[in-house]
């Protein structure tokens, strides 16, 4: 039988909890996350955050489909005029995300097109780095965005150990900090029965850290998340049923936005939670209504679909941002790809959201007005995005705490969420 090691390092970093969600809440997180609630739990406001890892090409996904030169830098690549789902005689959506278009026309969908970061780099890591912590051009930078704006909540210690979630094996940059995050990497392949012959040895193992601790402060925050997840295990994830007609892909992706769902309606204290999606990065063959961004873009749009309407009424109360590093060149390249660009595109979805509109200053594709001669120019920083759906939806009031040097502030805000 293989040995586990697990250290308090690999159990609050590492990903090695996972959770499984039921409508009953343990004693002590009634206690922790009603009597003592921040601001997003007295509001019952939750924030999900996307992450498109690669570089998605914001210009094919949100198409100005009536700038002349957007045909002209994109041969075999660009999406034909008939085939653009319009959305304002302007902008349309790339066809493969036709499950998107209803939730903007009902005005849940808000668009911010020319956005991204201040920092000029086209280094993926770098570019994800900056995004993540909330601080471009800034390495040293210790903790995530998302975690600083948790603890710029108003609220006190006792908290939900599922107030921060992240689905896959590891917590993301993102949300590194102070506030503790747990990662699930499968809710079903996750079971605890207590100590003894018939636990699970990763059960076993994290009981006897918990029992061999002197460290106070991990034992009660480590035991008491022990016993909730050793409390939730009687609900079968296996057996989570989605809302009526509610179909998500049957990937990664998809999983992970159906997990999402099943603890954010399990009433667990989940504030924020976090998902990522990967094969944006098309230099190659990237396609046009069809291939593979298009593959990708359909499992993206049907993956947020799915989820919208799988929460139901509950998703009045939920706001959902979508990111990624940085755009792809306006011009394709010799391999019927695109290269590393600039300014992107970002997704607003949400009850509270004034969708149906398309944010953000249009800087132009003529030659003149791209960024060094080759991409989309940045006109929205990322971070007024991020600072509105944190201020909006956690209550983040101290935005200089969230994104220092960033003169983030609400009197800056584009005015997406209401």
């Amino acid at each position: 039988m293989a040995q586990f090691s697990i250290t308090r390092r690999g159990f609050m970093k590492g990903g090695a909890l996972a959770l499984v969600g039921t409508s009953t809440i343990p004693s002590f997180l009634t206690r922790s996350v009603l009597a003592e609630a921040t601001t997003a739990a007295a509001n019952h406001k939750k924030l999900v955050v996307l992450f498109q890892r690669g570089a998605a090409d914001g210009l094919n996904i949100v198409v100005p489909y009536r700038e002349k030169n957007y045909y002209a830098m994109r041969p075999s690549i660009a999406i034909r005029e008939n085939e653009v789902l319009d959305l304002n005689g302007f902008f349309g959506l790339h066809p493969s995300m036709a499950s998107l278009k209803p939730l903007y026309d009902q005005g849940h969908l808000a668009i911010v097109h020319a956005a991204g970061s201040p920092d000029m780099t086209r280094s993926h890591f770098d570019a994800q780095d900056y995004m993540e912590s909330g601080t471009p051009g800034v390495k040293i930078t210790s903790d995530g965005w998302l975690n600083r704006a948790l603890q710029a909540e108003r609220s006190t210690e006792a908290l939900s150990p599922f107030r921060a979630v992240a689905l896959g094996a590891q917590v993301p940059r993102t949300l590194e900090g102070k506030v503790p995050a747990i990662a699930v990497n499968n809710l079903r392949d996750f079971s605890v029965a207590g100590r003894g012959p018939q636990a699970s040895p990763i059960s076993n193992a994290f009981q006897a850290m918990y029992d061999s601790s002197s460290d106070v402060m991990l034992h009660s925050t480590g035991q008491e998340t022990f016993e909730a997840v050793k409390m939730l295990r009687a609900a079968n994830p296996a057996k989570y049923t989605p809302a009526s007609g509610v179909i998500y892909p049957n990937t990664q992706f998809g999983n992970s936005l159906k997990q999402i769902a099943q603890l954010l309606k399990a009433n667990l204290g989940v504030e924020a939670a976090f998902a990522d999606i990967g094969g944006w990065d098309t230099h190659q063959n990237q396609g046009n209504s069809r291939g593979q961004l298009a593959n990708r873009l359909q499992e993206f749009s049907d993956s947020i679909s799915g989820f919208w309407k799988d929460m139901g009424d509950e998703a009045e109360n939920i706001t959902l941002v979508t990111m990624s590093e940085f755009g792809r060149t306006a011009r394709q390249n010799g391999t019927g790809g695109t290269d590393h660009g600039h300014a992107n595109v970002m997704f607003v979805l949400g009850g509270q959201v004034k969708g149906g509109k398309i944010y953000g200053r249009w800087p132009g594709l003529s030659n003149e007005q791209l960024n060094e001669g080759r991409d989309l120019t940045v006109t929205t920083d990322f971070r007024r995005v991020l600072g509105e759906a944190a201020y909006r939806s956690l209550g983040a009031g101290n935005l200089d705490v969230v994104f220092p040097g960033g003169a983030v502030s609400p009197s800056g805000f584009l005015g997406i969420l209401g």
